[in-house]
Parts: structure tokens; sequence; C-alpha cells
């Protein structure tokens, strides 16, 4: 069983930047891909970022390739996401998840039903 908590959500001016966490519970954090996903008003969740247990491999939805940076600390058992030039757009509910792929090496699986823990959000704000 693993628990994730994110943190680090709030309100930001267009331009502007943020980092979020994601701590989690469970002695095989290590062992997981990890990934990001978003959610706005209306619309389906969506896939934002990934990385492999290890952080050498990641993977990043189009419209934050430049601009957002998921990173990991398995020592700490948390997930980053740095996000910079925030923009309107990117206002949702933030989501960090659990691949179900254990071998946790796969960072480029991008649908929410392949990830089997999450967390409970945190929202961000992006203002024009």
């Amino acid at each position: 069983q693993v628990q994730l908590v994110e943190s680090g959500g709030g309100l930001v001016q267009a331009g502007g930047s943020l980092r979020l966490s994601c701590a989690a519970s469970g002695r095989t954090f290590s062992s997981y891909a990890m990934g990001w996903f978003r959610q706005a008003p209306g619309k389906e969740r969506e896939f934002v970022a990934a990385i492999s247990w290890s952080g050498r491999s990641t993977y990043y939805t189009d419209s934050v390739k430049g601009r957002f940076t998921i990173s990991r600390d398995n020592a700490k058992n948390t997930v980053y996401l740095r996000m910079n030039s925030l923009k309107p757009e990117d206002t949702a509910v933030y989501y960090c998840a659990v691949d179900s792929d254990r071998s946790g090496s796969n960072a480029t699986r991008t649908y929410p039903h392949e990830y089997d823990y999450w967390g409970q959000g945190t929202q961000v704000t992006v203002s024009s």
C-alpha cells in the first residue's frame, strides 16, 4: 500500500513559478515509476509528466515541455514538479500517482488507468 500527499499548489500570476511536492509512504517507493496528472474543471484528467524509479528517464506532455521539470529524491520518498513560465491554461488540480507497472523503468505511460495509487491533489491557479 502506498499513500501519496501532494503540496505546493497555490495562486500565481502568469509567468510565475511553483514547485509541487508529492510525499509517499512505503518502503518500496524508490522502485516505482511516478507520474503527475492534472484535471481542470469540466475536463478529463490529463497526463503531465512521468519519471522512472531511478530518475534517469522522464517524459512530458508537449504543452509543458521546456517549462516543467519532474524530479525525485528517493531518500526523501518525494517526487517534485517544478513549474516555470506558468500560463492560465495550466490552472488545474494536480495529482501524483504510482505507475502500476512495478518494474519502475517505464516513464512513458500517459493514461490514468495505468496508475493505481493517487494522491488527493493540490490546486494550482494561474491568473492572467
